[in-house]
């Protein structure tokens, strides 16, 4: 017998464990990116001169953008607010970010090469809890499991 999963039913078995954790862990996920979009929104100047320096056209706009969605994107799944969509386009941002920002790849051996592979590996790691989120869903604590 197959049970087909439909996009806003969970994909686990609910629990008030399970989802204590899914909530705890969203917090946990996301609170790096509220730190770094914070910053950016007080520094947006310097973020844009880096944006800039990457060739990247219209810094200050792409500066403000990135600082939206590290905030706004944030306090979405901190809160559980449509968490699926929300995780997706964080794995987007982040997967760019990683690219432009961490490509260890383009770099001669030694420390800066190394810093920036341990930040790509961690932003990999970040992608693949957002990807899980976006497969479970927000769990019961948080505003789409009070939608349904």
């Amino acid at each position: 017998m197959s049970h087909a999963v439909t996009p806003v039913a969970p994909a686990y078995a609910p629990s008030p464990l399970a989802d204590a954790a899914l909530l705890i862990g969203r917090i946990a996920l996301v609170a790096i990116f509220l730190m770094s979009g914070f910053q950016k929104f007080t520094g947006l100047s310097g973020v844009a001169e880096m944006l800039a320096a990457k060739g990247l056209p219209q810094p200050m706009i792409l500066a403000t953008l990135a600082a939206i969605t590290e905030v706004g994107g944030a306090l979405l799944i901190a809160v559980g607010l449509q968490t699926r969509l929300v995780a997706i386009g964080l794995i987007v941002f982040t997967a760019i970010a990683t690219y432009f920002f961490h490509d260890f790849w383009n770099q001669a051996p030694g420390a800066e090469q190394a810093n920036n592979m341990i930040h790509a590996m961690k932003n990999l790691s970040i992608c693949g809890a957002f990807l899980m989120l976006a497969g479970t869903g927000a769990g019961r604590y948080s505003m789409d499991g009070r939608v349904r």
